[in-house]
Formats: C-alpha cells, sequence, structure tokens
C-alpha cells in the first residue's frame, strides 16, 4: 500500500548503486524543486534525489511494488533477501500481521470496535500529516480541530451515512478557520487551506469504511475492501519485481511499472470475483472483476499521490510508528481513496444495506 510494502527488495534500485540506508543520504544533494528546510524530519528519513533515468525503485522505496528484475535479482542473492528497499522484511511482515489480526478481530467482534480503530487512525493520520507539514514547509494546520472533526467525522458516517458526513466535514472546517484566527494572520491562507486538505484527504475518505461498515452485511463489506486492495499491492509487487521493465510514472514513483500496474490489475480481479460471488449478499462474479480492476486503479492512483506528496516534503515515510513500514499515513495510502469507490460500487451492485 506505501512505498515499502510496494517497493522492490535489495538491489533493486539505481544500477550499480549499494543498499541505500538512511545514513547514506547524510549530506546528499538536495533535488531542485520546492524550497527544504535542511535536515530530515524527526519523525522521518530524507528523501533521495531520484534520477529521470534510474533503472531501480524509488530511492530504495518502490511505490508499487515494482523494480527492476535484475537489479533485484542481484540483490537478493547478495543479501539473502533479508530487508526490502532498506527495510527489515521481518519486521514488516511481523507489524503487516499483528495489524491485520487487530483488525479483523474488531471487525467481527463489534462493529463499534472497529470504528474506534478507524478514528484511531485517522487521529494518528492526522497528526502524522500536519507534523510532517508544519517540520518541512512551515505549514500550521491546527491539529485540534482536525483530529476532533476527524473523530467526529467518522462517527457520523457510521451513524447518519453521507448526510452526517458532509455535516461533520463541514463543522470541521468552519472550526479549522476559526481555531487558526487565534494566531497573527501571517500565512492564515496557507495554514486553514493545509487544514482543509487534510480534513478531506483522511478523515472524510475515512468515513466511507464505517458507511460500508453499517450495512447489515458491512463487516464482510469492509473485508472485501481491505482484502483487494492487499491483494492489488501484492500482484504489483510479485508481477512489477518479477517482469517490470516499463516504467508508469518515473519522476513520481521510478519502482511502479506498467507490468506491475497489470498484475495489480490481474490479481484484484480474480479476488474481486470470488469475494463478490461468496462473500457478498446477492452479488455475482462480473460484478467483482468490475470491482477488482477499479481498486488496482484508485490504489495506484493512491500510491502516486502520497509519493507526490513525500516527494514535496523531501521525506521517503510520514512517521516511524510502525517498524518496517514507516507510518500510519504510509499504511492509508492507497486505502483512502480505494473507499469511497468500493463504498459506491457496492451500493451500486448490492444497494446500501
Amino acid at each position: 500500500m506505501n512505498d515499502s510494502s510496494r517497493g522492490a527488495p535489495p538491489g533493486a534500485g539505481w544500477q550499480g548503486a549499494p543498499e541505500r540506508t538512511p545514513a547514506a543520504f547524510e549530506g546528499a544533494p538536495v533535488p531542485a524543486g520546492p524550497s527544504y528546510d535542511g535536515g530530515p524530519a524527526a519523525q522521518t528519513r530524507p528523501m533521495p534525489p531520484v534520477p529521470d533515468d534510474s533503472p531501480g525503485q524509488d530511492g530504495g522505496r518502490g511505490d508499487a511494488g515494482e523494480g527492476s528484475g535484475q537489479g533485484h535479482r542481484a540483490g537478493a542473492r547478495k543479501d539473502g533477501a533479508r530487508k526490502s528497499a532498506g527495510r527489515d522484511l521481518g519486521a514488516a511482515i511481523g507489524v503487516g500481521v499483528g495489524l491485520g489480526a487487530v483488525i479483523v478481530a474488531a471487525l467481527f467482534v463489534v462493529k463499534a470496535v472497529f470504528v474506534g480503530v478507524v478514528v484511531v487512525a485517522v487521529v494518528v493520520g492526522l497528526w502524522e500529516l500536519t507534523s510532517r507539514l508544519t517540520e518541512r514547509k512551515g505549514i500550521h494546520a491546527p491539529l485540534v480541530p482536525l483530529a476532533a472533526g476527524g473523530a467526529a467525522m467518522v462517527i457520523a458516517g457510521y451513524l447518519k451515512a453521507a448526510e452526517g458526513a458532509w455535516i461533520a466535514m463541514a463543522l470541521t472546517v468552519l472550526a479549522v478557520l476559526v481555531w487558526r484566527m487565534a494566531k497573527p494572520p501571517e500565512d492564515y491562507l496557507k495554514d486553514v487551506t493545509a487544514g482543509v486538505f487534510a480534513a478531506f484527504y483522511v478523515p472524510f475518505l475515512a468515513t466511507f469504511v464505517v458507511m460500508m461498515l453499517a450495512a447489515h452485511d458491512g463487516p464482510w463489506r469492509v473485508f472485501v475492501f481491505l482484502l483487494l486492495t492487499v491483494v492489488s499491492d501484492t500482484g504489483a509487487y510479485a508481477v512489477g519485481w518479477r517482469f517490470g521493465k516499463h516504467k508508469l510514472a518515473p519522476r513520481i514513483s521510478p519502482g511502479k511499472t506498467r507490468e506491475g500496474l497489470v498484475g495489480a490489475a490481474t490479481f484484484a480481479m480474480v479476488a474481486g470475483a470470488l469475494s463478490m460471488r461468496y462473500l457478498i449478499d446477492g452479488g455475482q462474479w462480473w460484478q467483482g472483476l468490475l470491482l477488482g480492476l477499479a481498486v488496482a486503479a484508485s490504489a495506484t492512483l493512491g500510491d502516486l499521490g502520497e509519493s507526490m506528496i513525500k516527494r514535496d516534503l523531501g521525506i521517503k515515510d510520514m512517521g516511524t510508528l510502525l517498524p518496517g513500514h514507516g507510518g500510519i499515513m504510509d499504511r492509508l495510502d492507497s486505502l483512502l481513496p480505494t473507499a469511497p469507490v468500493v463504498w459506491l460500487l457496492l451500493v451500486i451492485f448490492v444497494g446500501a444495506s
């Protein structure tokens, strides 16, 4: 879902380059473009410069799991595939399995518990995003009204569906505008604009997850949403790692390849057909094919969108909370934009409840 989950294993970076670790980038030249405040953010690692013609992945992180197959195989032989893109695979797998177990348990035990999990993820994600904006750009989006409004947005979306989510979104934006008035007027527009963006990007998109949950078969709808997103990421990684040659968006994420995108779509469509046939009440296999294709597209665009944000900020991760993965936002990058897509298609295919 984020860079590390989809990145190529060791040696898949620039051809002939040694394994890239955070220390390897100390003193590296800052790429041309937006201004940097010098020095890495306290919670993140600095983003290395990326040449336009690099055959590897995104500075040691392949956003879609695609990288140079030849470079990867050489690196895997050398390092024993212990790390992927400078990350400890053991820690990454352990954290991923642990998170998955907690989420699935909360999902099928009590719906309210899962809503609480979403609220926590939203608040932490907002903290990561606003902290990085402050550290790297000097933008002070007000966190208090964003966190309170984001939690309210998720709860309102679960209880009152889209109407509740929109009302909570409007009140959150108003709270951001008013809260920022307590400080000097300089950079007011910049700060509140960032606040509105954060409110939409994290909690509002997350409300579509709990709106899926509110249906009578809600846990299964959310499970299918999570499953297809993970399968799409896995397909992109597997196919791109082995066959990836043609880059998808080299200036944004040099690790993504067209072959990886095809793998993501293929895996997700197969999983979608099976899921709609056997897990969703009233679902048809052909609807699952369309659902899987849409998930592959939205998950890839979500990865690219967050890659754009992180490149603008000059960082590799949004945080360090999850060993081997980065931060919460590095896990939500493909999930957030995929949630409204899956919610809408499921409403069209099988109804809202």
